[in-house]
């Protein structure tokens, strides 16, 4: 018998690709609810008590008011897309690479991550477990993001005006991404993040740039590179990626989604300098496809299942 999955938030850009990846399974069944009652709070709240999983992909306050409409003797367990819950007790942090597949799987209410800090953490979290990154060093985080990330508001933007080829935001610091990146990373303080979204719908880079030079017994890149193999050793989604021969990473403007993520160390010739670098669909690891993964593992399935894992 199929479990029911009812998504809260269907009708958005990150519900819509949930549903695009869960379409034709049959482990589950999708719960709708159709236009006049998907914003009706009754109707909501039956079909949340109702379902095996909910995923939320709401804004956050709407994610805190969805949760609050979950009844005690509730069997649903809950996923959620937004950044509401991510730092929050009795919630799993929906990283399985990070946290552990079993964690997520036995889990009732689990995280999202955020799409820039799934490439962060993937990066610098296994390389300060082994010891070989500082804890204490001041991080930054230079990040690109396709702008449908940014929601509805944002596509609209970038679509009216087809000349913008990048948009600077978080200028006032502070982003709501950075403590879970610090919690996650093992960090005492979060990194300096500056992101962007691009003139593409989808797609993501992260880089973390370290002066090796500057650092006490600072490991090289090759360490680095051998920690995060055998950190994700194994791993169907997560790929450590030799530098590439052109010496360039590209996103494109009409890249499919896309489930996965590269992990590049990038060096100089001497060594002196290092920059991490993530690659992957914010769409994809970055939002809808690690919510299904999660999916996945919560109902025992193999955690691919549904996924998009060829570029």
């Amino acid at each position: 018998m199929s479990a029911t999955v009812f998504i809260d938030g269907a009708a958005g850009t990150t519900g819509l690709e949930i549903a695009d990846r869960l379409a034709g399974r049959s482990e589950f069944s999708l719960v709708a609810l159709d236009d006049a009652s998907r914003k009706d709070p009754a109707a909501r709240r039956e079909a949340l008590n109702a379902a095996d999983f909910a995923i939320l992909c709401l804004p956050d306050d709407a994610a805190r008011e969805a949760v609050a409409l979950v009844d005690p003797d509730s069997k649903v367990r809950l996923i959620d897309a937004s950044s509401a819950h991510r730092v929050s007790d009795g919630w799993t942090y929906g990283f399985p690479e990070l946290v552990g597949r079993d964690a997520v799987a036995g889990a009732r209410f689990v995280a999202n991550p955020g799409c820039y800090p799934t490439g962060f953490l993937a990066l610098v979290a296994p390389l300060v477990r082994a010891g070989l990154l500082p804890a204490d060093w001041t991080y930054t985080v230079n990040a690109v993001s396709g702008y449908s990330g940014g929601g509805k508001g944002l596509i609209a933007r970038f679509e009216a005006d087809p000349a913008i080829g990048w948009r600077g935001y978080a200028l006032g610091f502070g982003h709501k991404h950075l403590p879970e990146m610090a919690r996650y990373a093992g960090l005492p303080r979060p990194p300096v993040f500056t992101p962007a979204v691009i003139a593409a719908h989808r797609g993501m880079a992260v880089s973390v740039p370290l002066a090796l030079s500057a650092m006490e017994a600072a490991p090289s890149p090759a360490a680095m590179r051998d920690a995060l193999s055998e950190f994700y050793a194994g791993s169907p989604i997560i790929k450590v990626c030799d530098p590439p021969e052109s010496g360039e990473i590209l996103l494109r403007a009409d890249a499919a989604p896309w489930d996965g993520l590269e992990l590049f160390v990038l060096a100089s010739p001497d060594g002196s300098e290092a920059q991490l670098l993530a690659r992957l669909d914010n769409l994809g690891k970055g939002a809808s496809g690690a919510a299904v993964q999660n999916l996945n593992l919560m109902a025992g399935l193999d955690e691919t299942a549904g996924l998009q894992l060829t570029a």
